[in-house]
């Protein structure tokens, strides 16, 4: 195997039957040039990306962006796939890299980062939070700097995002504020603020997740049959009406529909809510 391009001193391109790998590695480029043969024993990672658009993103991402940044990127990226155990999307290795790189130099220049979705991630997305605050830690020990919980918060956007393989991370952040309308929705109509340490205000936002999950996916919720559906429209029937306010809402505002059999679950989550309000 020989080096066909060096990127920067801990990543090489090289070229076999399969086509073109990116290889990462500590000091693998060191005293090297192009056709010299890969010291096999410095090799860390090996990148075949799928499509041709991706691999030329990552290799100017590897010979541009400073290398500490890429590697407390990757070091994020591998601790991320073990606490999760999964292997998450080949993406990630482009998107967070880069987000995270203009991230640090933000805030090397005193730029103040603000994440209105944070709150909502937190209980949305906690393992995910959990890795954010791994990578705080990381980069406070690594490279001297202090990110906010708020940055914490868009490095979960961002693993959750290539976890799922939803894609655009646009997608992410456009379902993660549609729930946070729902519950400020529900709050204006019963007057209250629900406070986000309680058992309610989880068990709403999980559920919302879920329900988003399965309409994307196409599964049907069966958790609630058509009588029992019946049953809350009748008997909790403010509930219910707020629950439908929220679903017209987000059909017209992100085009998304909320069921029937969702509203009523999202309906008896507003019951218990108003109960707890009025007690």
């Amino acid at each position: 195997m020989k080096i066909n391009k060096i990127l920067n001193n801990n990543a090489i391109v090289v070229k076999d039957s399969d086509g073109e790998k990116i290889i990462l590695g500590s000091g693998i480029a060191f005293q090297k040039k192009k056709n010299d043969r890969v010291d096999q024993t410095r090799i860390e990672k090996i990148f075949v990306m799928k499509d041709h658009t991706s691999h030329q993103q990552f290799e100017e991402i590897l010979s541009t962006l400073p290398e500490e940044h890429i590697q407390v990127s990757e070091n994020i990226i591998s601790h991320a796939e073990n606490q999760l155990g999964v292997k998450i999307n080949e993406h990630i290795h482009i998107a967070l890299t880069d987000h995270l790189s203009f991230a640090l130099d933000r805030l090397a220049k005193g730029m103040i980062i603000k994440n209105t979705l944070l709150n909502e991630i937190k209980v949305l997305y906690p393992k995910e939070f959990q890795i954010g605050l791994y990578a705080k830690s990381l980069i406070q020990e690594t490279l001297g700097i202090d990110i906010p919980e708020d940055e914490v918060g868009y490095i979960a956007l961002h693993i959750y995002t290539a976890k799922i393989n939803a894609g655009e991370m646009r997608r992410t952040l456009d379902i993660t504020a549609m729930i946070r309308d729902i519950v400020k929705i529900i709050e204006d109509c019963l007057s209250t603020k629900i406070a986000e340490e309680t058992v309610s205000y989880e068990r709403l936002m999980t559920h919302l997740r879920f329900a988003v999950q399965r309409s994307e996916s196409g599964e049907p919720f069966d958790g609630l049959d058509p009588e029992m559906v019946r049953i809350i429209k009748e008997k909790y029937l403010e509930s219910f009406s707020i629950a439908r306010r929220a679903g017209d809402f987000v059909k017209k505002e992100y085009e998304f529909e909320l069921h029937d059999s969702e509203l009523a679950y999202i309906a008896m989550q507003i019951q218990r809510i108003k109960t707890r309000v009025t007690v």
